[in-house]
């Protein structure tokens, strides 16, 4: 009878370690966003350039120079 008791607390000790540790498993992990392209990373800037444009903080001969450098003409 002792041995059946201890075996029945082993498996019993082995189920509350392992409802434990589930319990204790950090979830996964959301995957991360794409890292920006270059590309969106230009289109930014154009549109930050366009904004202070419109804002008047850039003459259009100011936009037109940043834009062909930022896209590389």
């Amino acid at each position: 009878m002792v041995a059946g008791t201890a075996a029945h607390m082993g498996a019993k000790s082995a189920q509350n370690a392992a409802a434990a540790q589930a319990q204790a498993a950090p979830e996964a992990p959301a995957p991360a966003p794409a890292p920006e392209t270059a590309e969106s990373a230009q289109i930014e800037q154009l549109k930050q350039l366009a904004a202070l444009k419109d804002q008047g903080v850039l003459t259009e001969e100011e936009f037109t120079a940043k834009k062909a450098q930022i896209l590389g003409i």
